[in-house]
């Protein structure tokens, strides 16, 4: 049984999710001791442990310390079953996060998959529903996958209630990819959404960049949700960069007492870092990709690999026993990452 140190690097649930993803794809049983180390309440929250369970369902996989706050945990994985699936979190505990634990076995079970999640949609500190629609899922379409979402309900924090529905077609195995390039960009939008809150937020929001960034008032979109349509409040900016061979999403989100003004200025200063940059895949989207390509094989540039990555990569190279190179790539500190999969 492989054993996996919850502490390292960045010691996140990233860690757990990662291992969760490929233990089901793999078969592989594994300990992971010291779960989430290195935050202020390690052990396992409500979103990790849906997480869990939702690998040992789909998996069939036995459990020993599942619970509340447990910081140590035994997987050992069944087959993974396609079929249909829900999962609900129960907190505003991102639900984005529970897909990037299943997705990887689903797309690899052999037959059609059709799962609703809910929880948050729209977390900070987690990938939103449109980056993980926009931007990681037509990076997986050029590996050969087909997965649609659709936000049935978007969930902000810390009210949550969000919904998604996700359908995944399977696949013999994944396409390598290489993003070495971003290419020309085609569209860019910027769309600042509210619940449950003034629409001048997100005016102010878009007027920022507007002038900051200038585009154009046809690039622009506030959308005000209300009633039913959301729990909230809640408020995002949304900056999207469509470009010939890849799409990028940046996000900046509502807090109290902050700002819409500074709310727009944190998002812009990531599109503008971006795009100094000239790496195709951003900080956040080269981690996404990351267990994909150790399935699948091959590269991609970007920028200064975060810890959050770093960690990612080590986890991997525990796991699977790959080669993931890691190489200097022009300027602004990008490098290159070359994945070699089994074979």
């Amino acid at each position: 049984m492989l054993t996996i140190d919850g502490s390292q690097g960045e010691g996140g649930g990233q860690i757990l999710r990662t291992s969760l993803s490929l233990a089901l794809v793999t078969g592989t049983p594994f300990r992971i001791e010291r779960i989430r180390a290195g935050r202020a309440k390690p052990g396992l929250l409500r979103q990790h442990l849906t997480a869990v369970t939702a690998a040992a369902e789909i998996g069939r996989a036995e459990l020993e310390g599942a619970a509340p706050g447990s910081r140590e945990l035994v997987f050992r994985p069944g087959r993974v079953e396609p079929g249909k699936y829900r999962f609900a979190i129960g907190t505003a505990g991102s639900a984005c996060l529970i897909l990037q634990t299943v997705l990887p076995p689903l797309l690899l079970a052999g037959g059609p998959s059709a799962v609703v999640l809910e929880g948050g949609t729209h977390n900070p500190g987690a990938p939103p529903f449109d980056f993980v629609a926009r931007a990681f899922l037509r990076c997986l379409a050029s590996m050969g996958a087909e997965v649609r979402a659709v936000l049935d309900r978007p969930g902000f924090y810390p009210a949550g209630g969000g919904q998604m529905t996700v359908a995944i077609e399977s696949v013999a195995a994944l396409r390598p990819i290489a993003l070495l390039e971003r290419g020309a960009i085609r569209r860019r939008s910027a769309r600042a959404v509210v619940a449950h809150l003034p629409e001048s937020i997100a005016r102010r929001e878009l007027r920022v960049v507007k002038d900051k960034l200038g585009w154009a008032e046809d690039d622009l979109e506030a959308v005000a949700l209300g009633g039913h349509a959301a729990r909230g409040p809640g408020n995002v900016l949304m900056l999207e960069l469509e470009s010939e061979h890849v799409t990028e999403l940046f996000t900046g989100f509502g807090e109290p007492n902050v700002r819409a003004e500074a709310v727009a200025q944190r998002a812009i200063d990531d599109v503008r870092d971006y795009l100094a940059a000239g790496v195709p895949v951003g900080p956040y989207l080269a981690d996404q990709l990351l267990v994909p390509l150790a399935l699948a094989g091959g590269g991609f540039r970007t920028g200064p690999l975060s810890r959050h990555a770093a960690t990612n990569v080590a986890v991997i190279r525990d796991f699977l026993g790959i080669r993931i190179d890691v190489a200097p790539s022009g300027d602004h500190g990008a490098v290159s990452v070359q994945v070699c999969p089994r074979a």
